[in-house]
């Protein structure tokens, strides 16, 4: 599904150079269930960015779904996060003036999918993380977790082939984030293709493939 070949990415600092990922090579495939872990600095986000096509390799090969991503137009890449990728991300990027559903809906009208298509989305999406009963709150009206479990939702609304969670239970108490993840890990068991980004040793030792990055480079894969 996701292949990337010997993927370097540098950033300028002032005057210096920092290689936040050196010569990267890592297979994704259809189902896998992966957590990429390491400290702060390591290259971990950068790496989940370049998954998510919210940035570009300096160098090196990715390949998602049988397709050069280095070749795509900038209008090709954010109809292919639109359309294939999902974000769970550590704050939940929830409107604060919509409700639930509406949240859930607003990413599938900018795609322009029909109204009647996004209301059984909307249900859909509702129903699988348990809170259909709250469609009509807002986020203030909602605990953290419910929060994300609407973020979760609305990432799954647009029917992605894989989910990229970036520190999904950063901001959660730990009741909560156990749900998120046993929420997470179902979808999975569904056929949903799910990677972590955590420093949590525990939530990435769960995962059934663990990828370990230090110092931009991957340490190991078990």
């Amino acid at each position: 599904m996701i292949e990337l070949r010997d993927i370097h990415r540098t950033f300028k600092m002032g005057d210096d150079l920092v290689h936040a990922l050196t010569g990267v090579s890592l297979k994704i495939l259809r189902g896998d269930y992966v957590s990429i872990m390491g400290p702060s600095g390591s290259g971990k986000s950068t790496l989940l960015n370049l998954l998510g096509c919210l940035d570009r390799s300096d160098s090196g090969i990715y390949l998602f779904e049988g397709r050069d991503v280095s070749s795509l137009s900038d209008t090709e890449l954010s109809s292919l996060r639109q359309n294939r990728i999902g974000f769970v991300f550590q704050f939940f990027h929830l409107i604060s003036r919509l409700t639930a559903a509406e949240n859930i809906e607003l990413p599938m009208i900018f795609a322009g999918i029909d109204r009647k298509e996004r209301r059984d989305r909307i249900m859909e999406g509702l129903n699988s993380v348990g809170l259909a009963h709250r469609a009509k709150h807002r986020p203030e009206q909602l605990s953290g977790g419910e929060r994300q479990k609407i973020a979760i939702a609305r990432a799954i609304a647009m029917r992605p082939s894989i989910l990229l969670a970036d520190e999904p239970t950063g901001n959660l108490d730990s009741k909560s984030g156990r749900e998120i993840i046993d929420l997470l890990e179902s979808m999975n068991q569904n056929g949903l293709t799910l990677v972590i980004v955590t420093h949590d040793s525990l939530i990435g030792s769960r995962a059934t493939r663990k990828v370990k990055i230090s110092d931009g480079k991957i340490v190991s894969i078990l």
